[in-house]
């Protein structure tokens, strides 16, 4: 009996700790941040320069750049007496759309969630304001 109670409590602090997890959310402020940011503010990202890059051009002469934020592969988690493991593919679309070298919108799609490490850095800011 006293085992049947050890797993439980166990089992119970588990989904406590997931329930607790942090919401995955796009703030709009993260996105309006970089409405008019020049290319190069992309380009010297941190962030963004460690991720896979795609790009396209539209007929009207509109760059998009996709920087694409992948997560795979197999979690596990639980306990000695009950693991559960799941394959879990998590892809964010980090997509820019720049026309005469300046941002006007950025809108990631899929699995996505924004902070301030997604916003232009502060020492590209303080380079242009310096110039």
């Amino acid at each position: 009996m006293r085992a049947f109670q050890i797993v439980m409590s166990i089992a119970a602090m588990t989904l406590v700790g997931c329930a607790t997890q942090e919401i995955a959310t796009v703030r709009q402020a993260d996105l309006d941040s970089w409405k008019g940011m020049p290319v190069e503010a992309l380009d010297t990202h941190s962030l963004f320069s460690t991720m896979q890059m795609t790009t396209r051009t539209t007929s009207s002469g509109v760059e998009i750049r996709n920087y694409i934020n992948a997560l795979k592969g197999t979690y596990c988690g639980g306990t000695a007496f009950s693991a559960n493991c799941v394959d879990n593919n998590v892809t964010c679309n980090n997509l820019f759309y720049i026309r005469n070298g300046r941002v006007f919108e950025y809108a990631p799609t899929g699995q996505c969630m924004t902070n301030d490490s997604v916003r232009p850095e502060k020492r590209y800011l303080s380079l242009i304001q310096a110039s």
